[in-house]
């Protein structure tokens, strides 16, 4: 079962296939996103990625390492919310 990931104090730079490549050594990537902002386009320094499997070892590995200069916070991503 595929496993949706937020990872958080990604570098403004990051690409979505940079973020791939971060996850690649846990299993097969389903998907990776960054987040924009909708006027600039710029990154808003977070992101999700699904893996078809391997997604607690991703957490555990990740989480708290540091890439770029930065270090990331890895966690399951919680459901999207409703907005009013």
């Amino acid at each position: 079962m595929s496993k949706r990931l937020y990872v958080g104090n990604l570098p403004y730079e990051t690409t979505e296939e940079e973020l791939r490549t971060l996850f690649a050594d846990f299993g097969e990537v389903v998907s990776a996103t960054i987040i924009t902002d909708r006027e600039s386009g710029r990154s808003k320094g977070f992101g999700f990625i699904e893996l078809a499997e391997g997604g607690e070892a991703a957490i555990a590995e990740l989480s708290g390492k540091e890439y770029e200069g930065r270090t990331l916070r890895v966690d399951e991503a919680k459901p999207p919310q409703q907005r009013r």
